[in-house]
């Protein structure tokens, strides 16, 4: 069948159509996250293009249990090379962009960024984005122990002009043991629903207008409905970013 004229009327319109990048994941850290990560991709792609269309990816999926011993070691430099290395692997796989999808392991994303020549979508600056979109300049933080103590992530968010709140000791302890103990293994308690509950009520107590979900898997256990403020989804809104990045040429990195 021949092709339909142009508006001009000289033949098939020569723009080819838009191409999606290919989003490289760095995953794995844990897979229950990553698994929303992959989810997310599909579903954004399949609403803003529609019919068959999803999203062209390519994934690594490391041994949690490697980096995790790495994290616990204070062995940073050893897991940025770890992910490094696999962040070459998916360049080399056709990756445009990638994502780290791990909060905690954005404390090595300098040196994922080095290892290729591609962007790297920074979490926290897209968290911090939507944070302004909504007007606020004062956020709690939940995470792992290592997001909430160590200045990585709350620099990168203050580096955008917010004041970021963390909570007091017991309650980063708990928070960090439900996201190892539980989460990280698919384990979703009512009583620990309720514990984040009590630890985003102090959080906005203290002074948080909004509350930043800093670990990927904490939006497996808590959502705007467990919050008297505004809750910032941070895999979603990576996921988010990269879609767009993706399917609209968004400058990124």
């Amino acid at each position: 069948m021949p092709h339909p004229p142009s508006p001009a009327g000289h033949g098939p319109d020569p723009t080819p159509a838009p191409r999606q990048r290919v989003v490289g994941m760095l995953g794995g850290m844990s897979w229950e996250s990553t698994a929303e990560y992959y989810r997310l991709a599909n579903e954004l792609v399949r609403e803003r293009l529609g019919g068959l269309h999803s999203a062209r990816l390519v994934l690594a999926s490391v041994d949690f249990a490697e980096i995790e011993r790495l994290q616990v070691a204070g062995e940073w430099d050893r897991a940025g090379q770890v992910l490094a290395g696999e962040a070459a692997r998916l360049q080399a796989a056709g990756a445009e962009l990638l994502v780290l999808c791990t909060n905690t392991m954005h404390r090595v994303a300098d040196q994922v960024q080095a290892a290729v020549d591609v962007p790297l979508l920074h979490l926290a600056d897209a968290t911090a984005a939507a944070v302004q979109a909504a007007g606020l300049s004062t956020v709690g933080l939940l995470g792992t122990a290592f997001t909430m103590e160590q200045a990585f992530y709350r620099d990168r968010l203050a580096g955008h002009g917010l004041r970021v709140l963390v909570p007091d000791a017991a309650d980063r302890a708990e928070v960090h043991r439900v996201v190892y103990d539980e989460l990280c293994l698919g384990v979703v308690r009512p009583e620990s629903r309720e514990e984040y509950r009590q630890v985003i009520g102090r959080l906005v107590d203290a002074g948080a207008q909004g509350v930043v979900l800093g670990c990927t898997e904490i939006e497996l256990l808590v959502g705007a409905e467990d919050s008297p403020v505004p809750v910032f989804p941070t895999t979603r809104l990576h996921v988010e970013a990269a879609i767009t990045a993706a399917l609209e040429g968004v400058p990124v990195g």
